[in-house]
């Protein structure tokens, strides 16, 4: 079938095909949706809005809209056809019930109601229906609204016609299960996100956010597809052709896009996409189009003699420096590695998506050297570059100074040994620092004081990154090493812990911290090893009592307690403005200090919007901050 002749099949009862029931989820959630943290919160969100996306995929929904609400429930709405609401010959309940309470039950498993789908395992409403304290369905089907309450997985009322509608659609909402997450609040920015994804993966499909908590909206909706969102990820970057290439490509029911454009900066950042579905560690179609980008790049080196003799030609990391891609295939039967599907695995789309890459790349390259020479000149350039790190690095591993034993002189080290009961504070500033060794338990808390703002990595290649003695001290401190030599089991602590004034230098301190980590130690943020410590911003002090509110709501809580009282506030500009004792009580002491750990999407913004603000383009900085100069709180000027 023609990917772009998709038929409006019928969707009805006799497609639902039941396979096992939900208690497993309960008792395992982490298998189906990831973790129980921040991601798997959201995974429930996007599992709900991925099946209207399968609506639309099939031809039959062009809006989606998610409701974040006050009591801390979110809902996702879209004008497809309904769920099936007729009873299931096989269970004797309604389909819809079915679908919700037991795993594997839908309508992708055969050929009947989907022919394109990101819900492949048929897991992902019953999953949040099974981690959800309560979920209301509402179904606009065939001139009625049906409406069915569960909780905790379990229908507590029967399927009930509450009215009549001359619409189609569906309406889930849910509240997540406290005894299954810690953190229950969803954010606007991690849910914006991923729907600003989906909107750039299908164009003419609108979708709507709504937070009722704060106010904010946001819709999107975009007719450029992947190449405005290569264009949206390079915003405020200098790039070496103007216009995204792009191009797609239709084979054996396998549908290709490929979108590609490079900044002058020195790392690569590909997505790449199946059926909707983020496949974050990459798989089958990212192997395809990278061998093929090496693969052209090199011809065209040699076709044009651009190399001298003996010279050693560019490896496939020195032709991706700079590059960002996007890479999207729709097709029938995907096979994802595992339920929160991260990798795909289809053998075949790899020559698939090779030959289409080869193809269009070997004559665009010839056809326009307006854009093929400046990115084979930077090509070139960063063959020479790597080879002189690899020269650096030789002489600094005979020199016993990155990869020895040795210690940098600023870290005050702990004297557990063990890795799993040791952590590190990255500190800002020498005076912070003094008072955190001073504070510290130094039994298992080592302390790095850095001086000043590090390097901006996003701007630096990897032989300047070097060159920063301050990156030189928190690589040895670490002790995974870097790039090449990069080994997540050396990590010398459980808990990396970045510590920084709670004021706009300290925030732009820990920006930096946060890049650094994302573009060249991802897995430690992927492994859960990276923090971020909480100061408090304010003291109150009531005779001899000492209490500390973390922002200005806790502010008012203290204030609240003291009515009567004769109080002062101090308000902290600085961690040095608090002695060893006030820095462990607060800030340090296991007991009684507010940790965040760090998750990719934290480490994402942080990154996109340290672009945006320390970029060489001045339109996207003004820009951001007409958007959100409304949100300053505390300005220090």
């Amino acid at each position: 079938m023609d990917l772009e002749e998709i038929v409006k099949r019928e969707y009805g009862a006799e497609q639902i095909q039941v396979l096992e029931g939900l208690e497993a989820v309960r008792k395992r959630p982490s298998m189906y949706i990831g973790n129980t943290g921040s991601g798997g919160l959201h995974h429930l969100i996007f599992e709900v809005v991925d099946n209207s996306v399968d609506e639309a995929l099939a031809g039959c929904c062009d809006e989606v809209k998610v409701v974040l609400h006050r009591d801390g429930s979110a809902s996702i709405s879209d004008n497809g056809r309904g769920i099936p609401v007729e009873i299931h010959p096989e269970t004797g309940r309604p389909a819809v019930e079915v679908v919700l309470t037991k795993l594997h039950a839908g309508g992708k498993f055969g050929s009947g109601a989907y022919t394109i789908s990101g819900g492949l395992h048929g897991v992902g409403i019953s999953v949040v229906n099974a981690l959800s304290e309560w979920l209301e369905v509402e179904v606009r089907s065939r001139g009625k609204i049906y409406w069915q309450r569960y909780e905790r997985g379990n229908p507590v009322t029967e399927l009930q016609v509450i009215g009549e509608s001359e619409t189609n659609g569906t309406v889930v909402r849910f509240k997540p299960d406290p005894s299954i997450f810690p953190d229950t609040e969803f954010r606007f920015d991690v849910t914006a996100q991923r729907l600003k994804e989906l909107a750039y993966l299908n164009q003419g499909l609108r979708f709507s956010l709504l937070d009722e908590r704060s106010g904010k909206e946001k819709t999107y909706a975009f007719q450029g597809g992947i190449k405005a969102l290569v264009a949206h990820l390079n915003y405020g970057k200098d790039v070496l052709h103007p216009e995204p290439i792009f191009f797609s490509a239709q084979r054996d029911r396998v549908k290709i896009e490929v979108a590609l454009q490079y900044n002058d900066g020195y790392l690569e950042h590909i997505l790449s996409f199946a059926n909707n579905i983020n496949t974050e560690e990459g798989g089958s179609h990212v192997t395809g189009f990278k061998m093929a980008l090496t693969r052209v790049v090199n011809e065209y080196i040699e076709r044009h003699n651009l190399l001298k003799e003996k010279e050693e030609l560019p490896t496939g990391n020195d032709i991706r420096e700079g590059l960002c891609a996007v890479i999207n295939i729709l097709l029938p039967n995907p096979q994802f590695e595992g339920q929160t599907k991260t990798k795909l695995g289809n053998p075949e789309i790899k020559s698939l998506v090779e030959e289409v890459s080869y193809s269009f790349l070997s004559s665009f390259l010839e056809e326009t050297p307006e854009v093929a020479r400046p990115l084979v000149e930077k090509v070139i350039q960063a063959v020479k570059v790597r080879l002189a790190t690899k020269k650096a690095r030789e002489l600094a591993k005979k020199k016993d100074s990155l990869d020895s034993v040795s210690l940098p002189g600023k870290l005050a080290d702990c004297a557990e040994k063990n890795p799993e009961e040791a952590e590190l504070f990255i500190v800002e500033g020498d005076s912070a620092g003094g008072s955190a060794k001073q504070g510290r338990d130094r039994k298992f808390q080592a302390i790095l004081p850095l001086r000043g703002k590090i390097l901006n990595v996003e701007k630096a290649n990897l032989h300047r990154i070097l060159s920063s003695e301050e990156i030189r001290n928190l690589i040895a401190a670490l002790g995974c090493g870097i790039g090449e030599d990069f080994v997540p089991e050396k990590l010398r602590y459980r808990r990396v812990i970045i510590m920084t004034d709670a004021d706009v230098d300290g925030a732009h301190i820990r920006t930096l911290l946060l890049t650094f980590f994302y573009r060249y130690m991802k897995e430690l943020i992927e492994r859960g090893r990276v923090y971020i410590a909480l100061p408090p911003l304010y003291r109150v002090r009531e005779g001899k009592n000492d209490y500390y509110a973390f922002d200005d709501k806790e502010l008012e809580q203290v204030l609240g307690t003291l009515r009567g009282k004769k109080y002062t506030i101090q308000r902290y500009k600085g961690l040095g403005e608090m002695n060893p004792e006030q820095l462990w009580i607060t800030t340090m002491n296991p007991a009684t200090r507010t940790l965040k750990q760090v998750t990719i999407e934290d480490a994402l913004l942080a990154e996109e919007m340290f672009s945006v603000l320390m970029g060489d383009a001045v339109e996207p900085r003004r820009e951001f901050i007409k958007e959100h100069a409304r949100e300053v709180v505390n300005l220090d000027i």
